[in-house]
């Protein structure tokens, strides 16, 4: 999954000759995969014996290796040798400790209160989060399109939480994937302030030692909690494992970042949804989950609000490329001197 997944993580430049159908399809496959991720944790959950700590521990580990093997195979030219410069070390330990809240806290609630609710609720708070806080924070204007739009999200997890009257949407899982959606706005809040400031780095290394720092940060918890699972059905697991930190960590992330090169940043949130649309329909055919109707009620409200959200901010974008085009196109029109 996601760090909205419009992903926090600004992506490296794209490939040479990557076609926008091409990106378009990578971004789709990309959020797909995100949303097998829960269900693998879902899996695990039931016959591993591993918690919320091990799996994110095991994920980002993983993750790591794999990413720090495909680092490897990328062109030099777009990759800068070596550990990272130590003046960027504030900024991936942030963006590390941000990764370890959001991971983690995503599969407590997938835990608490199953795979669809927590992953909705993740994905769709988010944006709805750094919309607000960018406007509290940075000054951005809302306008009416945004306003109306984190109204709805809030009126779609109100109806989730509030007209459900079902076990399977549990507070405290709703609480924790806020948290989640927390720890990724978060980090999509200070990427933006560096990137806005040149101190962004190269997407996809911010991407490698922030899972690395991920996993160091959570090695003491997941040692207490239980870092080895189950002997029981051990290669099960391990495939489940194996599956976590390749498809939905390490290959998701890098069709993304080469897909959101070549994508308008709104296009790429709304293609994004697919991540929730997806792990709903894994977690009610495979996993046997119920969605009541208030359940769906408040995944329409909440997902076309995210939706609504996406296209106030590509018309947003697109009103201020214009404004920035103006000046140039006046002194186009002025006689040569």
């Amino acid at each position: 999954m996601s760090v909205t997944h419009a992903d926090p993580l600004v992506p490296v430049p794209a490939p040479a000759g990557l076609s926008t159908g091409r990106g378009l399809l990578y971004v789709v496959l990309a959020a797909t995969a995100w949303g097998t991720a829960g269900a693998a944790a879902a899996l695990l959950y039931r016959d591993s014996g591993l918690g919320p700590l091990a799996l994110t521990f095991w994920r980002a580990a993983g993750g790591f290796l794999l990413l720090l093997g495909v680092r490897a195979c990328r062109p030099a030219a777009s990759r800068r040798p070596g550990a990272p410069r130590r003046s960027a070390l504030p900024r991936l330990l942030a963006t590390g400790a941000g990764l370890t809240i959001f991971q983690t806290a995503y599969f407590c609630a997938v835990r608490s209160t199953g795979l669809a609710v927590a992953t909705v609720v993740t994905l769709g708070s988010g944006p709805v989060l750094i919309a607000v806080a960018a406007r509290l924070t940075m000054g951005e204007r809302l306008g009416r399109g945004g306003t109306v739009a984190v109204a709805g999200a809030l009126a779609g997890l109100s109806v989730m939480l509030l007209g459900g009257g079902s076990a399977t949407v549990r507070p405290a899982g709703v609480l924790l994937a806020v948290l989640s959606a927390a720890g990724y706005a978060a980090i999509t809040l200070l990427t933006r302030w560096w990137g806005s400031r040149g101190l962004a780095g190269d997407a996809f290394d911010t991407s490698l030692w922030s899972f690395g720092i991920c996993a160091l940060l959570l090695l003491p918890a997941a040692l207490a909690e239980g870092l080895l699972p189950h002997a029981a059905d051990a290669g099960r697991t391990l495939l489940l494992l194996g599956y976590l930190a390749s498809v939905p960590t390490a290959v998701a992330y890098a069709m993304y970042f080469a897909g959101a090169a070549v994508l308008r940043a709104a296009t790429v949130s709304v293609v994004a949804l697919i991540e929730p649309v997806s792990a709903a329909g894994i977690a009610v055919t495979l996993l046997g989950e119920r969605l009541t109707a208030a359940t769906l009620s408040g995944t329409v409200i909440l997902l076309a609000a995210v939706t609504a959200l996406g296209f106030a901010e590509a018309r947003s974008a697109a009103a201020r490329r214009r404004t920035a085009q103006l000046p140039l196109e006046a002194e186009a029109v002025l006689p040569a001197r």
